[in-house]
């Protein structure tokens, strides 16, 4: 049986588990020109909050009784298509289910014998290509610049802090806990790592960052940014790639005071990683290689069970996880 995990209503403010509805139906038969894929690992994503909100994106919501979406780790495992044979792993968006049809569209072989197969969800995956396209494409780090990132022991934060550090940088991270702040300089290297939850933000980011902020990598929104627009130079740049903070918002959330935008002419930009296909290449060059050289560390955590799936992005939009968050299906 495949066992799927649907959108059963939407989320008032935080998902609870009775939003998602578990099913279990026949596997389907692949027809010509399509293969069948058996789920090994599912990503979860702060995204997959937006996209159970009927309010408009950059995506379509999900309609109530779909699949839930997500990208994957499949294997195949019967194929009716010439470029695809059974027994290969490849990358899908496959959805929160065991099993799923694919016409062969939009998937890429993963060698299983390079990194962790997992790693393709994560750092040589959507979350590191968006880490890497957002902090060089619109932060544009320069050498001895100040760069802040926002969820910093993340799945993009922790990446785009150490690409900014190779780009020789002095890096400022923010987390949500001292455990993690540990992580990000002790392990990843940043120069300073600032505890959200504890810490006075404008006192923090004033001792962390005396010569100013040049790039901030914002994953959050709300009131860090708030806190790091008060200490921007003239010039500053902020990829905004995420809204963590916004995601379970039941009402619109008090914006911050974007004077120093104008008073510093600084630019903000909006960033979704479909827009940056032209760099993927360059993105699997160059940060394979920093793995391999030890110059990017990555964490993962992976949690059991595709029925724990709910749970745990609960747990991720209340920064529970510690490393990029995946579930192991089969």
């Amino acid at each position: 049986m495949n066992t799927q995990v649907l959108l059963a209503r939407r989320p008032a403010g935080e998902p609870q588990p009775d939003d998602f509805h578990i099913v279990r139906t026949p596997v389907p038969e692949p027809g010509e020109g399509q293969l069948l894929l058996r789920t090994r690992f599912l990503s979860l994503d702060p995204y997959m909050r937006g996209r159970m909100s009927p309010s408009k994106s950059y995506a379509a919501p999900m309609a109530i009784g779909d699949v839930m979406v997500g990208g994957t780790v499949s294997e195949v495992v019967a194929s009716r298509h010439p470029g695809f044979a059974a027994g290969e792993t490849v990358l899908a968006y496959a959805g929160w289910q065991s099993y799923a049809l694919s016409n062969g569209a939009g998937l890429r072989n993963i060698d299983p014998a390079g990194f962790p197969i997992t790693y393709a969800l994560g750092v040589l995956g959507m979350p590191g290509q968006t880490a890497y396209c957002a902090l060089l494409d619109i932060g544009k780090p320069k050498a001895g610049e100040t760069v802040v990132v926002s969820a910093a022991s993340g799945a993009v934060g922790s990446v785009a802090g150490q690409i900014a550090k190779i780009a020789g940088c002095r890096v400022v991270g923010i987390a949500g806990t001292n455990e993690k702040c540990a992580y990000v300089t002790e392990t990843l290297g940043f120069d300073a790592c600032i505890n959200r939850r504890t810490a006075d933000l404008d006192t923090a980011l004033l001792q962390a960052c005396p010569d100013g902020i040049d790039v901030y990598y914002d994953n959050t929104a709300g009131k860090i940014l708030d806190a790091v627009l008060r200490h921007i130079v003239a010039g500053a740049r902020i990829p905004l790639v995420g809204l963590i903070e916004h995601y379970n918002a039941t009402q619109a959330p008090a914006g911050p005071f974007l004077g120093p935008l104008l008073v510093n002419r600084a630019k903000i930009e909006g960033f979704l990683v479909s827009d940056h296909e032209a760099h993927a290449a360059a993105f699997l060059r160059e940060v394979t290689s920093w793995l391999r050289e030890g110059r990017i560390r990555y964490r993962e955590d992976i949690v059991d069970g595709l029925e724990n799936a709910p749970r745990a992005l609960i747990g991720l939009l209340r920064g529970e996880n510690f490393g990029k968050l995946s579930v192991r299906c089969a």
